[in-house]
Formats: C-alpha cells, structure tokens, sequence
C-alpha cells in the first residue's frame, strides 16, 4: 500500500519539477553566446546612364555619402544580473538607425529582449521593472550575452522620447541591465 501511496504522489511531483525546468531554464545561465557584428554601412550604388551630364562636371556634386554617426551613447548599469558594455544609438547614411552593443557582457537567460524605452534608468532594484511601465520598442530576441551586436529601429519610431535601452527578461519582466541615451 505504501508503495502505491510514493508512486501516486511522484508523478505530480515529477510534474511540476519537470515544467520549472522548462519555464526556469535554469542551464541557460550558464550557456554563453558570444555574437561580434560589423558596424552596418550602407554604401550608395550609382546607376550608369547613357546620356551625358545635363550640367558641366564641376557643377555636379561629389559628396560621398556621410558615414554612420553616433547620435546618443551610454553604458550599462547592472540590474537582476551584472551587465556590463556600451549602448550607441547610430544613424546610416541612408537614415535610418541601429542600437549597436559594443563589449556586452551579461547572464544568458530565457527570452531576453533588447528594447529602446522612455524610462529613466535607475540603478539597483529600483530600476528593475521600470521599462514596461511606459513606451517601448522591442529590437529583438538579443542575438548574444556577449560581444557587439546591431538592431534595427524601426522607422516609425520616435527617437526623440526614447531615452534608454535594456536587456529585457520578457518571461520574468525584469531588466538584466540598461543605458540611458546622451
């Protein structure tokens, strides 16, 4: 009778371990996933044409396109895991922007973002939940917990109240670690 009394009681038990396992993900701790991206470029192509010039050579203008420019940076401030690395916001030649994550280092962990918030950053536990309090837009799953990585912004996006960015948990809604902008 006893044995049957274990048998019924484990499987709940095994259960309940089993899906901690799976919402945990506990091993990803420990899983490190170096990424190293080039700085993007947009290069301009010309296209040949089979008429001549309408204006004189010298009148034509031969500015290359600019290249990328940093238009905000920050350094990352650890929050639920020691992050470290900064954050630049950098606009292409053709306009549009990147957020680029330069020496990033922190803890892997199951779903992590990377979001560009309105939120001022604060350090400690304080500024663990601020960032999905206000607006944010989401970058992306983060490519790696270490190394330099690009993430597209989103063309509508209006750069001018978003002032920070963080390594969003989106499974716990925690920040790992954020940079405020200047």
């Amino acid at each position: 009778m006893r044995k049957k009394w274990w048998a019924v009681a484990a499987v709940p038990v095994v259960t309940v371990v089993a899906a901690g396992l799976v919402w945990f993900k506990p091993w990803a701790l420990w899983v490190d996933e170096t990424v190293n991206e080039a700085l993007p470029s947009v290069t301009a192509t010309a296209t040949p044409s089979s008429r001549a010039p309408s204006v004189a050579p010298s009148a034509v203008p031969t500015t290359a396109p600019a290249g990328p420019t940093t238009v905000a940076r920050g350094t990352f401030t650890s929050h639920e895991h020691a992050t470290t690395g900064t954050v630049k916001l950098i606009r292409l030649p053709d306009g549009s922007h990147v957020v680029r994550l330069e020496d990033l280092d922190t803890s892997s962990g199951p779903d992590l973002r990377v979001w560009l918030t309105d939120a001022p950053v604060k350090e400690g536990r304080a500024g663990w939940h601020v960032f999905d309090d206000g607006t944010y837009v989401s970058l992306g799953k983060l490519k790696g917990n270490k190394g330099d990585q690009n993430y597209a912004v989103p063309a509508d996006a209006d750069l001018a109240g978003l002032t920070s960015v963080t390594v969003w948990c989106d499974r716990f809604d925690v920040s790992f670690g954020a940079a405020e902008l200047a």
